[in-house]
């Protein structure tokens, strides 16, 4: 015991040291990258340093960690330390919805966007609590591992691959949303190219090492990913404020200063508010426009259109024929909208919907600090969308939270560290490192508000900053300012910016060396791909271990098993990267999809496995089933890439569909186990043994035979 006491002591030394050496390396190579920047090397060149130089790292890691033995493949050899179990699994819950998409969303969103920050973090707090320490105990290799041996047969790990398969895949898609973003724009390749280039760094983190690779590559995109995120916000911080502490400073100073400008953008009497009504009276004109055209279509069908068809044309053919001539811009804009015309009805009413939809842009600012703030034309109106919105605020904090706590590829972190008790430490430090990252994105989101109010709005639009042709480049939908009410002067309701772009584009915003922009391109980089790896791998070892080596070949060799494995990591990830190409939604969205999902289908049976002797095979399985089964239906009926528009239930957005999943679960594991016969002996000692953890990290009975 001394023997093993001492070597993991001096395994730990290592580990420090080599990561010490690892960080000194990163900022020599950051700061040789400025250096080259002021030597005057083309940003795409440092933008292409930045991307393969961080991947050929990780590709290292990978490669010098690389095993043939399961138990390495699965967990890591079980005897990863605490510390740096916590900041791989900071990595890996670091996702490119935390880097990317957290401060985007609190930007656009001000307060409401504080549910994501209190249910990812609240939900460390369930991790600890219910799973972490009693799953280590159990000793799988995955979460289907553990709803195969407590409840027995092969239906509830199958289910549990479906359900980890469903949330993983939604989860994964984000990630590689995220990586072809920032590699469309750092290297110039076009989105779909960018997204396979980022696929070959996400499989080589994992491909020869599986989970023991992923660890230490994990532990070192945390280091890259926290130091990228940092030093923006506290550039940013120092530059308005003189405060190098941006949780303080965006708070006592820049919040205050965005409040004002916000009342100054939406007072009329001012002249930035004269300003923003004439380019919000415009959307409203055009959204009236919209709703009438929608309106006569319904009416008159091909007729309607054809009708409208001819007066555009017709008005090409007077400014045309005018004396004297008219402006050839004017002529220019009218063939185009000529050319443009929709081609059919369904073209029609798409176009249309969507031109009637930018009335939306035509209401006053929201108030960044305001929650819940009244929007609509009568007091029983206000209060009835309040009440809406305090109620999804809820709802999505309690999805996020039970889903952090069911999410597969999460909790499989857990089964490699040395014993229970530095399973339970491993949650304190994962905890701690996420937080660093979450108490800064509402202070970033802040100070980037406060840059784009004071420095962007009111300048000319001969004079745009190079940063908004770059992202506008990459996709309009992130960056956009059109001249709507052709003054010359950029409006904040001309602006179009999505949240996925504020953390990436912080950088430039400010007006910061590029080598902080490719910093933070790294960083994002880095997010994205630690989380990539651990979906993909739990995709794969659910579907090797669990459907392939559990139920189909039991009997199959080790080499077979990891062969298995590997080629399923490839095919999931072409596979994911094919779905990604299709932009199936936002990041943020596709992220809290994935945790609804987790939550509605493993939470309850996770819980009730644990907790509930009585908890049996057919409460699991109905349970799953009925939980997974109402989240993706409700989500799929409501969220509009899909088509359907069905109304919502409760007025409840699709993102927090697991309100239903999860209280449907729960009852479907109670009252499925209390209409059947109890689990066997067995099964209920097993479950005392799993409910009360040895902290000397004695493996129960349930990790026989791995």
């Amino acid at each position: 015991m001394a023997t093993q006491t001492s070597s993991h002591k001096q395994f730990l030394a290592n580990l420090k040291r080599y990561y010490t050496f690892y960080t000194g390396g990163f900022v020599a190579f950051v700061v040789l990258v400025g250096i080259l920047e002021q030597m005057g090397v083309p940003n795409k060149i440092l933008g292409y340093m930045f991307l393969f130089a961080t991947i050929a790292l990780y590709a290292g890691i990978g490669f010098m960690s690389k095993t043939s033995d399961v138990g390495e493949y699965y967990v890591a050899g079980r005897r990863v330390p605490a510390l740096f179990n916590g900041m791989a699994t900071g990595a890996d819950w670091m996702s490119a919805a935390s880097f990317i998409g957290m401060a985007g969303t609190l930007y656009l969103s001000g307060y409401d966007g504080l549910a994501f920050v209190l249910g990812w973090t609240g939900g460390y707090c369930l991790v600890a609590l219910f799973l972490a320490p009693y799953l280590r105990k159990f000793g799988q290799f995955t979460i289907p591992d553990f709803l195969g041996a407590r409840f027995g047969g092969h239906l509830p790990r199958f289910i549990g691959v479906v359900a980890a398969i469903t949330c993983s895949f939604t989860y994964v898609i984000a990630q590689i949303y995220g990586v072809g973003l920032i590699t469309a724009r750092f290297t110039g390749l076009e989105f779909e190219i960018g997204v396979f280039v980022g696929l070959a760094g996400i499989l080589v983190c994992s491909f020869l090492g599986g989970m023991k690779a992923v660890t230490w590559t994990q532990v070192a995109q945390y280091i890259i990913l926290i130091v990228a995120y940092m030093i923006p916000v506290v550039w940013l911080s120092v530059k308005h404020t003189g405060n190098p502490i941006p949780q303080i400073s965006a708070y006592s100073t820049a919040l205050p200063q965005v409040t004002a400008l916000e009342k100054e953008f939406n007072d009329k009497a001012t002249v930035k508010g004269a300003a923003e009504e004439t380019v919000r009276a415009i959307f409203r004109e055009r959204a009236a426009v919209a709703d009438a055209k929608l309106k006569g279509l319904e009416a008159g069908k091909d007729a309607y259109l054809a009708e409208e068809k001819a007066k555009v044309a017709a008005k090409v053919a007077d400014l045309k024929a005018a004396t004297p001539p008219a402006d050839p811009k004017a002529i220019e804009a009218a063939e185009k909208a000529l050319k443009d015309f929709p081609v059919d009805v369904a073209a029609a009413k798409a176009a249309w919907t969507k031109d009637k939809g930018i009335g939306a842009r035509a209401a006053p600012v929201k108030a960044h600090a305001e929650p819940f703030p009244a929007t609509g034309k009568t007091p029983e109106e206000v209060e009835k969308n309040r009440s809406i919105a305090k109620k999804n605020f809820l709802a999505l904090v309690m999805c996020l939270m039970v889903g952090t706590a069911a999410l597969p590829h999460i909790l499989m972190r857990y089964y490699t560290t040395p014993s229970v008790h530095e399973a339970r430490v491993s949650v304190f430090w994962s905890l701690f490192f996420i937080f660093l990252l979450y108490f800064t994105a509402p202070a970033l989101a802040i100070l980037a508000k406060y840059e784009v109010y004071s420095s962007l709005v009111g300048s000319s639009f001969s004079a745009l900053p190079a940063w908004v042709s770059n992202w506008a480049a990459v996709d309009k939908t992130l960056m956009s300012i059109s001249d709507i009410n052709k003054d010359g002067i950029v409006q904040l309701a001309e602006i179009v910016i999505g949240g996925d772009l504020i953390v990436l584009a912080t950088p430039e915003i400010a007006g910061l060396p590029y080598v902080i922009s490719g910093l933070v391109a790294a960083g994002g980089l880095a997010a994205a791909l630690s989380t990539a790896d651990g979906l993909l791998l739990t995709i794969a070892n659910a579907m090797s271990h669990d459907l392939y080596y559990k139920m189909i070949d039991p009997n199959a060799s080790t080499i077979r098993r990891l062969a298995v494995s590997k080629g399923l990591l490839v095919v999931v990830a072409l596979v994911a990267a094919y779905v990604t190409s299709l932009k199936p939604g936002d990041i943020l969205f596709l992220v809290g999809a994935a945790f609804s999902l987790a939550a509605s289908a493993f939470f309850p049976a996770l819980v009730c496995g644990v907790f509930w002797r009585r908890a049996n095979y057919f409460g699991a399985v109905l349970g799953m089933t009925l939980g997974l089964g109402v989240c993706a239906y409700y989500m799929y009926m409501t969220y509009p890439f899909f088509g359907v528009n069905a109304p919502k239930w409760w007025d409840m957005n699709p993102i927090a569909a697991g309100t239903f999943g999860i209280p449907v679960g729960f009852l479907g594991v109670i009252i499925g186990s209390l209409i059947t016969k109890a689990p066997s002996q067995e099964i209920q000692e097993m479950v005392d043994n799993v409910r009360y953890p040895s902290l000397d990290g004695t493996v129960s009975a349930g990790s026989a035979g791995h």
